[in-house]
């Protein structure tokens, strides 16, 4: 698949990271790296490029040699800001792409097969939405857009609206869903216990 045939990734870092105390989640490091270098090493052959979604001073990423875009809404109005942000960011710098794939920065175990089985189930469903389910539990910010709704995406959150699973079904979703053993690839780490988890399984899963 050519890069103009993958989707852009929008690795969203947007959020204040209040349940573990302040600071950025994904410098935290799981197994000697950075959770945000496990989700980029992970994402990187999945896409056709990457991009980084957060708020504040964007020297602290420069590291990671990604183009860092601010939400263009103002006021930490959550993901669906950031989904908008991976959007626009799109349209003006990768005119060619059709879609974008958006995932929080706070996961470290993503899977390999993410953006091939997210694009399967829209196109089983019909559906131009795409989102990750496992064990039961659907994540609504790991899903995948197109670039194509992205005015009616700024509709609704100038209207006020920041919940994804309200906004979603009134475009049409698919999910996909994933098995939870031995781990599940969507374990997010939101607080300092969940760190700790989450070295125990980069532990016991090496490649995982």
């Amino acid at each position: 698949m050519s890069d103009s045939a993958r989707p852009l990734g929008v690795i969203l870092a947007g959020g204040q990271s209040s349940r573990m105390g302040g600071g950025d989640k994904p410098l935290k490091t799981v197994g000697e790296r950075s959770i945000l270098s496990r989700v980029i090493e992970r994402l990187r052959p999945q896409c056709g490029g990457l991009i980084l979604n957060a708020n504040g001073d964007p020297a602290r990423f420069a590291g990671f040699g990604l183009p860092v875009v601010a939400d263009s809404i103002d006021g930490f109005a959550g993901p669906l800001a950031g989904i908008l942000a991976g959007l626009d960011w799109a349209a003006a710098h990768r005119p060619d792409t059709d879609d974008i794939v958006s995932l929080p920065a706070d996961c470290p175990f993503l899977p390999a097969d993410l953006v091939v089985r997210l694009n399967l189930a829209r196109r089983v469903a019909g559906q131009p939405l795409a989102a990750a389910a496992s064990g039961g539990w659907h994540h609504p910010v790991i899903g995948l857009w197109p670039v194509a709704i992205r005015d009616r995406l700024r509709a609704a959150l100038l209207a006020g609206e920041r919940k994804i699973d309200r906004f979603t079904p009134g475009i049409g979703i698919a999910h996909a869903e994933w098995p939870v053993r031995p781990y599940d690839p969507f374990f997010n780490a939101n607080r300092p216990e969940d760190i700790e988890e989450a070295e125990a399984l980069a532990e016991r899963y090496p490649t995982a």
